[in-house]
């Protein structure tokens, strides 16, 4: 059964599914969608056209929702997607998004979102990410699945961030950041591959050789970008690694991030 603390203010049209739990003093306003077995924690806000997937656990004081942070948004009816299973750690900010966008801010599925993060509006945020605690996304920010940012790290607005990607702390990237590369300092600077990260998701040698390969292409050689790409076309593409970082390098819209 649905259980709704006495203290907790649920509009009677939000639609709740069964099992969600809702805690002290929590606000759940009326176009709010929430899936079977969430729960949400105390103190917690959640406005506007709002769906939420089943399994997630919202900690307190969190706030999804609420109006974009951009001047340029006068109210329009946009909204957020929240997928399933994820962890969403107290203080953290969702934004809904605007209608110069997409119209709607996205968390896929089986994210880990520590405490203090804020995503912007406009965000679409794959699968199996971590955001460690303070990560910022400026809006309409794209991050591919199972990418990492070290706590305090943060992208800029518009920027691609490539998926098994790795921010180290206090990183802060303006430019599109590749598949599988880890990057430290302000500015960020490639720093190599994230193998650590691919083999714990089971990448074979063999394709951890060809993304090795592929990034030297791309940062070891003095190749213009479009020669990079035309190299690392050449190599044999064992499951997708390679074609995924090709389509990335192909569709970069603000450059990518560089050695200083």
């Amino acid at each position: 059964m649905t259980q709704i603390h006495e203290t907790a203010v649920v509009s009677e049209t939000a639609n709740l599914a069964e099992n969600v739990v809702v805690g002290p003093y929590s606000i759940i306003e009326s176009d709010v969608s929430i899936g079977n077995g969430t729960v949400i924690d105390s103190h917690v806000v959640i406005k506007g056209k709002t769906s939420i997937g089943y399994d997630n656990h919202i900690y307190s004081f969190v706030s999804i929702g609420d109006d974009p942070q951009d001047k340029k948004y006068d109210g329009e009816d946009t909204a957020v997607e929240i997928g399933n299973r994820n962890s969403i750690r107290e203080y953290t900010t969702i934004n809904k998004g605007t209608s110069q966008d997409v119209g709607t801010t996205r968390l896929g599925d089986d994210n880990w979102i520590m405490a203090y993060v804020h995503i912007a509006h406009d965000c679409q945020v794959g699968n199996n990410t971590i955001f460690a605690n303070n990560t910022t996304l400026g809006g309409h920010v794209i991050v591919g699945d199972f990418a990492i940012f070290g706590g305090f790290s943060g992208a800029h607005q518009f920027c691609k961030i490539g998926a098994h990607s790795f921010l180290g702390m206090y990183s802060g990237v303006a430019r599109d950041l590749p598949p599988y590369l880890v990057v430290m300092g302000q500015p960020a600077e490639p720093r190599g591959i994230n193998l650590e990260g691919l083999k714990r998701r089971d990448f074979s040698s063999d394709q951890i050789r060809n993304i090795k390969t592929a990034y030297k292409n791309l940062y070891m050689s003095e190749l213009r970008l479009e020669e990079a790409i035309s190299q690392i076309e050449k190599i044999d593409d064992i499951s997708g690694e390679i074609k995924l970082f090709i389509e990335f390098l192909k569709q970069t819209t603000r450059g990518i991030v560089r050695k200083n």
